[in-house]
């Protein structure tokens, strides 16, 4: 008795503890979660840096260029043989160090257009890191309304099966008392184990989402985890605008069009630069001897200056050819920032028409519950009264189901368009 009492206090602390237990999460925990776990983030930041090192480099250009040569040569035989009066003794060594120092005047721009390209990869890469936190934030949405979704029907499902299990058990009281007949019980066995079945397939699918989401956050998995929201009440959205906002000012998409066409502008003067003169002035300072002292060092100091000017590029060179590529490119990147503007704006009026959709959907599916719902109770109490048959209550169950289901569907359906339409507007980051 005493280790029947003991079995029995300990289940019930078990289970009080796994009750208590139960992990709750928001849906900003699993933004905020996301963003710190996600792997494309993590890349987008790596990139910037990238670039940022890429602006370093690109400045430097307008530094000096300082490099320095030493030459040491050693004979087995001697290279000049002793002169009587001129040199006493034989060379067969020789070294030369120099240093040499230059500095470009002009070079037709390529130095401040490499500096202009760098900052505009710099540029580039902080809109995709942007890019990147608002596809995780929107995969992160969609992961968890869709663990929300399979949270209520399982909740619909446990009505149902409460609801079948009452009418089986008035059902195998009326075949005690001889007042049906045994198909009218086979009829409530059937739909409750169909039922059954999938309560199990919805339960195997929300283990699978929840591992899903898991995964994606980098959150601990636990079977138990629930997420915070429900639609026991309909969502209150912050986007029901009276019109869809197509400005395009958040919008990473329109930005890296936009910076495609100064990219191309900058790769035009950077190729017109190679048709231009370049000037450069610098100074060397060499000196040249002999280890063994066969003569003495000397040190040279020199200054010096070039000029180039490309003749053949401006002529018939390919250059010249180059450079209208470039400029046909230009006009390519411009065709392709208006026709991309036009895209992103007609995907944003889509999304904020689906979005539209899914409220009417609520609407109309809130209205259908409701029939359902009295359609269900006008046939278990014509039942009990006995005006109609257990047919008719299990197909109005059938039908209250169904509805439920859609209606949970439907709020759904609403978040994640809503998540669409911010994502579109690259307003997904401002909550």
């Amino acid at each position: 008795m005493n280790i029947k009492y003991f079995v029995i206090t300990a289940a019930l602390v078990a289970g009080v503890q796994s009750l208590f237990a139960q992990q709750t999460i928001s849906l900003e925990q699993s933004r905020k979660a996301a963003l710190a776990y996600s792997t494309a983030i993590k890349n987008g930041q790596l990139n910037i840096n990238s670039a940022e090192a890429g602006i370093i480099s690109a400045r430097s250009n307008h530094l000096p260029s300082v490099s320095g040569t030493g030459v040491a040569l050693h004979s087995f035989k001697d290279l000049v043989q002793p002169i009587p009066g001129v040199l006493d003794k034989g060379i067969n060594n020789l070294y030369l160090f120099g240093l040499t120092a230059s500095q470009a005047v002009y070079s037709g721009g390529k130095i401040l257009t490499g500096e202009q390209l760098a900052s505009l990869q710099l540029e580039a890469s902080n809109i995709r890191a942007r890019q990147s936190v608002d596809s995780v934030l929107l995969l992160t949405e969609q992961k968890y309304w869709n663990i929300v979704n399979l949270q209520e029907q399982t909740r619909t499902i446990k009505a149902n099966e409460a609801l079948l299990r009452n009418l089986l058990k008035m059902q195998q009281d009326m075949l005690a008392s001889g007042l049906i007949a045994r198909n009218d019980l086979l009829k409530v066995k059937v739909q409750l184990s169909q039922l059954l079945v999938n309560k199990s397939s919805l339960n195997n699918s929300r283990m699978l989402a929840l591992y899903d989401f898991c995964a994606y956050t980098g959150m601990q998995f636990d079977s138990t985890m629930v997420m915070e929201d429900s639609f026991e009440k309909e969502p209150l959205m912050s986007s029901q605008e009276a019109s869809p906002d197509t400005s395009l000012t958040h919008v990473e998409n329109y930005q890296l069009l936009a910076l495609q066409v100064r990219n191309s502008s900058l790769q035009s003067r950077l190729t017109q630069a190679d048709n231009l003169p370049s000037l450069s002035v610098g100074l060397s300072a060499s000196q040249v001897g002999s280890f063994n002292g066969a003569f003495k060092s000397t040190f040279t100091p020199m200054a010096f200056g070039t000029l180039s000017i490309p003749i053949s590029e401006n002529i018939w060179g390919g250059n010249r050819q180059k450079v209208k590529q470039r400029k046909l490119n230009e006009q390519i990147a411009q065709n392709n920032l208006t026709d991309g503007r036009n895209q992103l704006k007609v995907g944003i009026l889509k999304s904020w028409y689906d979005m539209k959709d899914a409220l009417t959907q609520i609407s109309y599916a809130k209205d259908n519950l409701t029939q359902a719902t009295e359609n269900l109770k006008v046939n278990q109490d014509n039942y009990k009264a006995g005006l109609s048959t257990v047919t008719d209550v299990l197909d109005a169950q059938a039908s209250y189901q169904q509805a439920a289901v859609t209606l949970n569907t439907s709020f759904t359906n609403l978040q994640i368009k809503n998540a669409s339409y911010r994502f579109a507007t690259g307003t997904i980051n401002k909550m």
